[in-house]
């Protein structure tokens, strides 16, 4: 049997072509999500989870029931299915984004599902719309399967990390736009506006999800030569760049603006999740205690007892 524990390998290199194409599809499906459930701060309303097949959209209301939309990496189908019983499926296979936006479209259709979405995607630097995309058409199943692998380690120790905060905080999410597992905690305080700057993003999609001052952790497949967690704080505090944090091979970079961790210090470390843990705590008191938040009033039990 597999020993789920382990943190899978995956060299970004290898797989960049699949996570291109995925990365589209995902976005597809979750600009599905957003054009039906109700709008949550922070677009918190627009993310992907980690379910025990792959990643879901969760349930979305739709009229007088529902539907849902999870893409399966054991299968490698894309599963779409209603409150009253009725389903779709969409082969995960190697096909162009613009075949699989009209099979997904087609098959949202055939389940009365009436679906109109802002077809260009965000976040990238070369838009190309969902329609026209004959470029992305790589699908690695193998590869698929061991990035949902990653993500449901990543999300386990998140899931444990965000237990040891009473403040205002975000589920552990998927976000479509980066591509990236996310986790945020928020100090209280209203942040001044974002300036925007991320690829084919309006600046007020930026105002709204970055509205209040806050530190946020995740992992995404870029950043090292597996991947990377990282971490960052909005607004960034004087000294946070230069601060020391845990483990010695996580450092700031001073593009991105991040701390980050490379995942394969993470996976060949003797206690994966010991190191992880660790680059949390500390990058989240990089960006606390040189924000001067309350943290009295926010910090909870710690993640050793909530979980004792």
């Amino acid at each position: 049997m597999r020993d789920d524990k382990q943190w899978p390998r995956l060299r970004v290199g290898d797989w960049a072509d699949t996570r291109d194409t995925l990365h589209m599809w995902l976005q597809i499906v979750g600009k599905i999500r957003m054009a039906h459930a109700p709008a949550v701060n922070h677009w918190w309303h627009v993310t992907l989870y980690p379910s025990a097949r792959g990643l879901t959209t969760s349930l979305v209301p739709y009229r007088d029931g529902g539907f849902e939309i999870e893409f399966d990496f054991l299968d490698h189908q894309l599963h779409l299915r209603t409150t009253d019983g009725r389903s779709r499926s969409v082969a995960l296979e190697p096909k162009s984004v613009a075949v699989f936006y009209r099979q997904t479209m087609a098959a949202l259709a055939e389940l009365g599902v009436a679906t109109t979405i802002h077809a260009v995607p965000n976040e990238v630097e070369r838009a190309i719309p969902f329609a026209e995309d004959e470029v992305h058409d790589a699908y690695d199943r193998e590869a698929a399967q061991l990035f949902w692998r990653q993500l449901l380690r990543a999300e386990e120790v998140l899931g444990r990390f965000r237990s040891g905060f009473v403040g205002k905080a975000s589920p552990v999410h998927f976000f479509w736009g980066a591509m990236d597992l996310a986790y945020t905690r928020f100090s209280g305080r209203i942040a001044p506006p974002h300036p925007g700057g991320a690829p084919n993003c309006p600046p007020s999609v930026m105002r709204e999800g970055y509205s209040h001052e806050l530190a946020s952790f995740g992992f995404w497949p870029g950043g090292g030569e597996e991947g990377a967690f990282y971490s960052y704080a909005y607004v960034e505090p004087a000294g946070y760049a230069e601060r020391p944090v845990r483990p010695q091979a996580a450092y700031y970079d001073r593009d991105l603006r991040e701390l980050l961790l490379p995942y394969e210090a993470v996976a060949g470390a003797k206690d994966p999740d010991a190191v992880l843990t660790e680059f949390l705590h500390s990058s989240y008191e990089a960006a606390a205690d040189l924000g001067g938040w309350d943290r009295r009033a926010l910090d909870g039990a710690s993640t050793d007892a909530a979980a004792g």
